[in-house]
């Protein structure tokens, strides 16, 4: 079966979800709820849920749908197959470019085709899922844009110090609330990536696992826009966080985890002083581990 851009990032989104949430065996794949988790229509959710039943992945029942046919753990080898895909390789070439600031900032598909050597329909899809994740735009008769990611120390420390304003804030906000059953899927989420899921982590998992943690307490600030403003840090960091990633793992990553845990714990106990409290230090230790001059050149 072959799948079409938006369909492939469909997959990828499907395989990462069932990881993140650590779904069993026998799990009930429901195409309408995918669709809104994913925040995309039903129709290329069916053909990447068919997808995936190829693959053995799922099990098709006429009438009922489609469930997990193995238990989230034991999906790495199919991590492994979608991420060793032939557009993989272009993907991170064009991502060294961008932070290189070696890529135009308006191009054409055939000056990008002759500088990477590839044929168009491989760089058609890649440039499709580059747009889908926010960092380069098409406009009809001008050809590819790339739109502004943090590029730079500065704008990466800029980042932190906007954080630090909003999100230790929004904890002690009168508006926030979260509900017991999404503070426990954090507290899962996050358990199964310290205890080994890190191993068999792609660095696009790890990144969306990170941003859904901050972003699912900040959804619960009772404001809109503090909310929309990380999601939007978040889509202008991706780049430069998968460069880190690149890098290696490194047991600090651990220590972020940790410290996601900590925050939950005193959300659980209603601590909101202490998550607060909590949570700007676990912000200012990453901006002190992780900006660095050596990630931009």
């Amino acid at each position: 079966m072959t799948l079409t851009p938006l369909q492939t990032r469909i997959v990828r989104q499907i395989v990462a979800y069932i990881r993140r949430e650590q779904l069993p065996r026998g799990a009930h794949l429901i195409e309408s709820s995918l669709a809104q988790v994913l925040n995309a229509s039903r129709t290329p959710v069916k053909a990447a849920l068919r997808y995936l039943t190829e693959k053995g992945m799922l099990n098709y029942h006429r009438n009922r749908g489609f469930y997990l046919e193995r238990h989230a753990d034991e999906l790495s080898q199919l991590v492994t197959e979608l991420a060793a895909s032939s557009e993989e390789p272009l993907y991170q070439k064009i991502v060294d470019m961008r932070l290189a600031r070696l890529l135009p900032a308006q191009f054409s598909e055939v000056e990008l085709m002759r500088e990477c050597q590839v044929s168009r329909a491989v760089l058609r899809n890649v440039l499709t899922r580059i747009q889908q994740e926010g960092w380069l735009e098409f406009r009809t008769g001008q050809g590819w844009r790339t739109t502004p990611i943090i590029d730079s120390v500065a704008a990466y420390e800029e980042s932190f110090t906007y954080r630090l304003l909003i999100e230790p804030a929004s904890l002690l906000s009168p508006q926030f609330h979260i509900e017991p059953q999404i503070l426990n899927a954090c507290r899962k989420q996050q358990e199964a990536i310290l205890n080994g899921g890190y191993r068999t982590m792609t660095p696009h998992e790890m990144f969306d696992a990170n941003t859904h943690f901050h972003e699912t307490l900040l959804a619960c600030s009772g404001n809109r826009f503090a909310h929309a403003s990380l999601q939007r840090i978040n889509q202008l960091r991706r780049l430069v966080e998968y460069r880190q990633s690149s890098l290696g793992f490194h047991p600090k990553r651990l220590e972020q985890i940790t410290e996601h845990l900590t925050i939950i714990d005193a959300l659980q106990r209603g601590e909101m002083a202490t998550a607060a409290d909590r949570m700007r230090k676990h912000l200012e230790k990453a901006r002190h581990d992780k900006v660095s001059i050596d990630l931009f050149r």
